[in-house]
């Protein structure tokens, strides 16, 4: 009998605490993915001979594809019922398009090299994290225990997002060598992942789809209405994520600090997930998630008063809105869960457009905030008041804004629910 079928009977009981460690540990090394891409890459492929302009554009391309790729996975994963046997698929690929992208050729076939790697990768971490969500879904009935296994899914991942970003420089002096060390910590660590996920036991089974469409989940109004609240908030989040370094650097004048500013960003988010476990089991995971906004709202607001040398009240506000980051890990993909248990919807199918929404978010940030602080006449590294104050306009008023929008579709949804 596997770890979690012991834990979890049919009738929806308590799971022990080394099922939650076997289901998140694959969060950690799935976190890797991201922060290399995005920090590492650009100058690694410019030392290769690539323009930054390129760069942009591939890495563009590649996460288009990736994006669209993801609600394709989740439908074929609901037809073939294979959510374990999908996550180990994945690991050759992004082995490989990992090892791959962090070793670059010299060249013009850099360009090429580039873009058949994050395809590679990307079509790993697609088909590995889509499928490692809708597994937390099938893996528990009760639904307090599924928020307990998303929590420690994206505990794991902010674990694995500090460690991606502290250990080049902690195993070697050379940034080459350091990650070239990290592409062998990321692979053990992935197998070790799949191996501990291959011990559990789903306990709902996937809802067949085998008749259905890839925009079956779409048509559910239950699902759309959920959907519309997590992307007004991840919105909301991904903004000050685009924005953070030019703030720190120009209104805060503090560029030194801005590590320091992401670490207890991070920690606070990882800290803070016990305590919305907790709270959703005592008020509901709607009220929690509300409370969790509101506090994002508090937050924002705090960030959009600071100025020059505010050091100490910024990372005040890191601790606050990383506390506010839990409430938006652990809930939202916890009440999907339930939703497709109470829905009878493929869990995959929605997991797939539920990160398909994720990275459209990241994408709608960046292309909305950037070319907005353009207009506003902000211009980094300049000295300038109201380019300034443009950048705390965009970077605290506009999330506080659309987080407001989110709690408003949520009391909504919430609302509604309880009049059904």
């Amino acid at each position: 009998m596997s770890v979690l079928s012991a834990a979890v009977p049919a009738s929806g009981g308590a799971i022990r605490t080394g099922a939650l460690v076997s289901y998140g540990l694959l969060g950690m090394p799935l976190a890797f993915v991201a922060l290399p891409i995005y920090v590492h890459l650009p100058g690694l492929y410019a030392e290769a001979g690539l323009s930054l302009a390129s760069i942009g554009t591939l890495l563009l391309i590649a996460r288009a594809w990736d994006a669209f790729t993801d609600p394709l996975i989740g439908w074929w994963s609901d037809r073939r019922g294979v959510r374990r046997y999908a996550i180990a698929a994945a690991v050759p690929m992004l082995i490989t398009g990992y090892a791959g992208l962090l070793a670059p050729p010299q060249g013009p076939s850099a360009s090429l090299w580039l873009l058949g790697m994050l395809f590679l990768v990307y079509l790993g971490y697609s088909l590995a994290s889509v499928n490692h969500h809708a597994l937390g879904a099938e893996l528990a009935l009760d639904p307090h225990q599924r928020t307990r296994l998303a929590a420690a899914r994206e505990g794991f991942a902010l674990a694995g997002v500090l460690l991606a970003a502290i250990l080049p420089g902690m195993l070697s002096s050379s940034l080459s060598e350091g990650l070239a060390q990290l592409r062998v910590v990321f692979a053990l660590g992935l197998l070790a992942g799949v191996m501990a996920i291959w011990r559990l036991q789903p306990v709902a089974r996937p809802v067949s789809q085998a008749t259905g469409q890839v925009f079956d989940a779409l048509r559910a109004p239950a699902f759309r209405s959920l959907l519309r609240v997590f992307a007004f908030s991840g919105i909301a989040a991904a903004i000050p994520a685009s924005l953070v370094l030019f703030f720190v650097a120009d209104v805060l004048q503090a560029g030194n600090y801005t590590g320091l500013f992401l670490g207890l960003y991070f920690v606070a988010g990882a800290a803070g997930l016990p305590f919305w476990v907790w709270f959703a089991r005592r008020r509901g995971k709607a009220f929690a998630w509300g409370a969790g906004m509101l506090l994002a709202v508090l937050s924002f607001a705090g960030a959009g008063a600071l100025g020059p040398g505010d050091t100490v009240s910024f990372a005040i506000v890191c601790l606050l809105s990383g506390l506010a980051l839990g409430a938006d890990l652990a809930l939202p993909a916890s009440m999907l869960a339930d939703l497709v248990e109470r829905e009878r919807i493929g869990a995959g199918s929605c997991f797939g457009w539920w990160n398909f929404m994720a990275k459209l978010n990241l994408a709608l940030a960046a292309g909305c905030a950037l070319p907005l602080l353009g207009w506003l006449g902000y211009v980094p590294g300049a000295a300038g008041q109201a380019g300034h104050a443009a950048l705390a306009w965009v970077y605290a008023g506009v999330p506080a804004f659309l987080k407001l929008v989110a709690l408003g579709l949520l009391w909504r949804l919430a609302r509604r629910e309880r009049e059904s």
